[in-house]
């Protein structure tokens, strides 16, 4: 089906309807460095609009809440972090165990609470630098930590049957949206999707933003491609 066919069902019935969206990567252009990201004004405005428009606008970050909350900074919208692990009751009892591997760890890493995110963009050689992550996967699995790769990170999560799939099922089954939609760039929204599908929906639509860092396997899944978050803007000016 063609982009128009597909997005019909939610702009026409926007009191019924869900918008999913992740952050990085998918509003926000991928930067050097987390601290540097930016989404663009016209973004902004777009997301304004469709907050007042549908019954439900949420953004599930590989972020903390908090953060995306700051970097997205939308009123209206509501904000999941740690790749839905804040929705998990039970993370918090593990976020000593993730702060003890990090100590142990000793390397530089974005430190979530609840999980962590070492990043190898910026390293001289990504290939040595992705090398010496694959030991520290290795000994996350071997601590009973979920460690996963994504674009040009490694995350380590605690060992929850929680991820941006039970995320997104949540919050459609809070909002009672009967189609839904759901937009991602990275491995983690391979597990949105398949949260999408399995929400019992009448309409559902899986966005993919490709780059050539992005999982095959995403663009592969998706019912809608494009190339870019400024594409994405494009995608949902039309909602």
């Amino acid at each position: 089906m063609e982009a128009p066919d597909l997005l019909a069902p939610l702009a026409e019935a926007p009191d019924r309807s869900a918008l999913v969206l992740d952050v990085d990567g998918t509003l926000a252009p991928v930067v050097a460095r987390p601290e540097l990201a930016e989404v663009p004004a016209a973004t902004r405005a777009e997301l304004e609009r469709l907050a007042s428009r549908y019954l439900l606008v949420a953004c599930v970050s590989g972020r903390s809440g908090e953060d995306a909350r700051r970097l997205v900074g939308v009123e209206g919208l509501q904000y999941v972090g740690n790749h839905g692990l804040e929705l998990d009751e039970r993370a918090e009892e593990l976020a000593a165990a993730i702060a003890s591997f990090r100590d142990a760890v000793g390397l530089p890493v974005e430190d979530k609470r609840l999980s962590l995110s070492y990043h190898y963009r910026q390293a001289p050689d990504e290939t040595s630098a992705r090398a010496m992550l694959e030991g520290v996967a290795e000994r996350a699995r071997a601590e009973g930590l979920d460690a996963r790769w994504g674009r040009k990170v490694l995350e380590i999560r605690p060992p929850l049957k929680t991820d941006k799939g039970t995320a997104v099922r949540a919050l459609i089954a809070r909002s009672g949206a009967r189609h839904g939609l759901y937009a991602g760039d990275d491995t983690t929204d391979l597990d949105a999707f398949a949260g999408l599908a399995g929400a019992g929906l009448e309409h559902a639509v899986r966005v993919a933003v490709a780059s050539e860092e992005g999982p095959r396997e995403l663009r592969e899944a998706a019912d809608l491609v494009v190339g870019s978050p400024e594409e994405l803007a494009g995608l949902l000016a039309r909602l």
